[in-house]
């Protein structure tokens, strides 16, 4: 081992708490990186292996109904590969044990072979048979884990009117729910609604539909193109119900899981560059310091015959140790965090196997980051070390110019102790020392603003959603739209107290290239149950013409109040309107366009036809209510605003919660490392002058108060600063993991702002203790001997 190793190793264990700090607080970045991108990898493999082993779909349309000759002219269509035609309808289910009616999405199995596209995974039981009349059924793994359902259970369905029993054959997966949610709806609800797999002849014998089919799945020849093909589909189904053919892309499941891969990459950069940030210029910090305190060494190692790249190259070694000591840890935090969150993400996806698969390539990229991050903050320090001639460097530093504290020149000095004006002169003396310490307690403070501001966002999106929108107990929707009068049946329902109107229409809405399918929803002018509001927030009033979008559906469509759009409505008679946009509304789940329900009924030229209605139910006739819908068969679905609310919390509240549980602890370290590195380099700092003070007879007290008082200081002047800073970070990353499926509003409370505050004084009191014991136990002879 050479001479300047050996030094090193000496260095390493003199300085190992705050090399160690520093390490810390790499590692929280790296493991942050090295979770989000592992995580990336290991969706992305996943769902691809997945959709190819079982065949997913590229386009998919929905109709009302077509005979099964049409296939053939699908399938003649330039760049079609593969067509499956089936059946898919949305029933009632009456599930043992649960009180509430759920829905079921019943989906055809072809009478002869398996299906050509969309396969199933079988995971447990068998399939129904499909040439004869078993009454047996396949249920999704979520509907059945969320009830402890298993093979040879049964379950009753209304199907057209007729309530039948079926027994369960099997739990089966499908490319095509790897994300179960009900029909337009960002959110999961598992417990009240279901997809299920029946074959083909009882179901189409069920609903008069044997020899039709209504639900279309395609994939493309290579090189195909998507929208020629999707424009042959339209032309080919327009005359059978069409409500337009739609690509991958725009598939909800797929939609979803692209959204949460999206969100990680944006975790995967806003959180470690944070984090590396901080590393460097603590690695800068220490660095600074252990050359300054080292110039008569460096002077006697350049006379002894090392080269300025031999010293150059040792203070490297001494980050690069730092480096190897972060990545390590990195990588470990990093695979334990993202083992744990791959389990997490069973509450949404639902693939045959997912596991967690550790992206080799981002250790190397870790690795190079943090060296990098690492060499960035020491280059400045190295490049003074080796610049340092010999004989100047023998020489002490000159002795700083002292002047009069603030206090002291207005004549406040009686005011203050000797040892609080010393501190005082310490900062205005070296104000770049002062305002880099007071930047790293700032960023202490940031950092910790972040996770409290997801939690916040959590808590809000659960009070707007479904206490100042939605005011309504439960959501009932039609088989098919009817007249008004549908809502005087609901509203004579046991138990309902109010009910209001609302028609479903799907459309496309278009602003030049841009395209977004969604169900415009059409309500009353100034609805009591379920609200449109502003980000005020205040309830908007629906015009008599044009419409209101989420705001969410405005930015991406790239317009704004008084802009006009193109409504292509995909039910019944297909036209395209030209309408006005009035207002912008706020939510944050999916995406929404409303109009006033009569003017949406004249644009659609069908009458006054309502979709269903929002109803408000006494609690104390709620069983019986629940049994009068399970007992009406033109009722096709039932939402209940307390399922989905307790859905929410269950997946993604729960979900959010874990991350910013995680990132929490991760800006707790962060927090204490950057302020404990500070307090010790301030030690190091000013050994010599403690020391003179002791010897002149200040008491071990009052030298410590010097000390204190400037960290205190500095701390006082931070924690703005680091307020204003935190929102900051918070409006950026909060705004990288918003998606079209779930976003998180930036909210920030004052407990979120006393959680930061907190942390930081309990930090600089932790720093300032140790401090003071370090100081104790300064050798005075050691501190006060000079070098001549």
């Amino acid at each position: 081992m050479s001479l300047l190793d050996r030094k090193l190793l000496r260095d390493l264990r003199a300085l190992k708490s705050q090399a160690i700090a520093v390490a810390l607080v790499m590692a929280c970045g790296l493991a942050m990186m090295i979770m989000t991108r592992s995580l990336i990898l290991s969706l992305e493999q996943t769902r691809d292996t997945y959709y190819e082993e079982h065949r997913f779909a590229e386009v998919f349309a929905r109709l009302k109904r077509a005979p099964n000759a049409v296939r053939d002219e699908l399938a003649a269509i330039p760049g079609v590969a593969a067509v499956q035609t089936g059946i898919a309808i949305q029933v009632t289910l009456d599930v043992p044990g649960l009180p509430e009616p759920a829905v079921g999405l019943i989906n055809s199995l072809p009478e002869r072979g398996e299906l050509v596209l969309n396969r199933l995974y079988l995971r447990t039981g068998k399939l129904p048979a499909g040439r004869t009349t078993t009454h047996e059924i396949a249920v999704g793994e979520a509907f059945a884990a969320a009830h402890g359902l298993k093979p040879g259970d049964t379950i009753s369905a209304v199907l057209n009117g007729a309530k039948e029993t079926f027994r369960l054959s099997g739990i089966v997966l499908s490319p095509e729910f790897v994300f179960e949610a009900p029909p337009n709806a960002a959110l999961p609800d598992n417990k009240t609604y279901g997809v299920f797999w029946m074959p083909y002849k009882e179901l189409a014998t069920a609903f008069q539909m044997y020899g039709a089919f209504n639900s279309v799945a395609v994939t493309l020849a290579p090189g195909a193109s998507e929208r020629d093909v999707i424009a042959a589909i339209d032309r080919v189904l327009a005359p059978y119900g069409a409500r337009g053919a739609y690509g991958r892309i725009d598939h909800p499941s797929h939609r979803r899981v692209d959204d949460e891969i999206r969100v990680l990459q944006g975790l995967s950069v806003a959180f470690p560059l944070v984090f590396l940030s901080v590393a460097a210029f603590m690695t800068n910090s220490v660095m600074s310091r252990q050359i300054a305190l080292q110039r008569e060494q460096i002077a006697m190692l350049k006379a002894c015959g090392f080269s300025n790249r031999q010293v150059g190259a040792h203070y490297f070694k001494f980050s690069l140790a730092i480096v190897v000591a972060g990545v390590g840890l990195g990588t470990l935090g990093g695979i334990g965090l993202g083992t744990r969150l791959v389990g997490m993400y069973h509450l949404f996806f639902r693939f045959p196997q997912l596991e967690f698969l550790l992206d080799q390539r981002v250790l190397v990229a870790a690795s190079v980051v943090s060296a990098l991050a690492a060499f960035i903050g020491v280059a400045g320090a190295v490049r003074r070390a080796v610049r340092l001639p010999p004989a100047e460097a023998m020489r002490p530093e000159a002795p700083a110019r002292y002047q009069p504290a603030i206090v002291e020149r207005l004549g406040l000095s009686r005011w203050f102790s000797a040892s609080f004006r010393m501190a005082l002169r310490n900062i205005q003396r070296r104000p770049v020392r002062s305002g880099l310490t007071c930047l790293a307690l700032a960023l202490a403070t940031a950092i910790l603003i972040v996770p409290n501001s997801f939690r916040d966002g959590v808590a809000y999106v659960i009070d707007f959603q479904w206490d100042i929108v939605q005011r309504q107990t439960v959501t009932l929707s039609l088989v098919e739209p009817g007249p008004p009068r549908a809502l005087a049946d609901f509203r004579h329902m046991p138990g309902v107290v109010w009910a209001e109107p609302f028609r479903y229409v799907p459309v496309e809405l278009r602003a030049g290239p841009v395209v977004r399918r969604l169900a415009l929803q059409g309500l009353p002018a100034q609805g009591t149950l379920n609200r449109v509001i502003d980000a005020r927030p205040q309830q908007l009033v629906l015009p008599d013409r044009g419409i209101i979008v989420s705001a969410k559906l405005a930015s991406i469509l790239q317009v704004r109040p008084g802009d006009e759009i193109v409504a292509r409505v995909l039910e019944g008679r297909e036209r395209e309107l030209r309408v006005p946009i009035i207002g912008l509304a706020e939510d944050f789940a999916g995406m929404a366009a409303y109009m006033e329900i009569r003017a949406l009924n004249r644009l659609l030229l069908e009458g006054d036809r309502i979709s269903g209605a929002h109803v408000v139910v006494d609690k104390a006739h709620w069983p019986a209510f629940l049994a009068a819908v399970k007992e009406t068969p033109r009722i096709a679905g039932c939402v209940i605003k307390d399922s989905l609310r307790d859905g929410f919390r269950k997946t993604t509240a729960e979900s959010i919660g874990l991350l910013q549980k995680i990132y929490m602890m991760f800006a707790t370290i962060v927090a204490f490392g950057i302020i404990y590195n500070s307090a010790r380099i301030s030690l190091s700092e000013r050994a010599r002058e403690l020391a003179t003070l002791r010897v002149l007879g200040f008491s071990r007290g009052e030298v410590g108060a010097v000390l204190v008082g400037e960290l205190v200081l500095l701390t006082l002047v931070a924690l703005p600063l680091g307020l204003l800073l935190g929102s900051g970070f918070a409006r950026g990353i909060i705004s990288t993991v918003n998606t079209e499926t779930v976003r998180l509003p930036l909210v920030l409370t004052s407990a979120n702002y006393a959680f930061a505050v907190l942390v930081v004084a309990l930090a600089s009191a932790f720093s300032a203790l140790f401090a003071a014991r370090k100081l104790a136990d300064i050798d005075l002879v050691s501190a006060l001997k000079a070098l001549d």
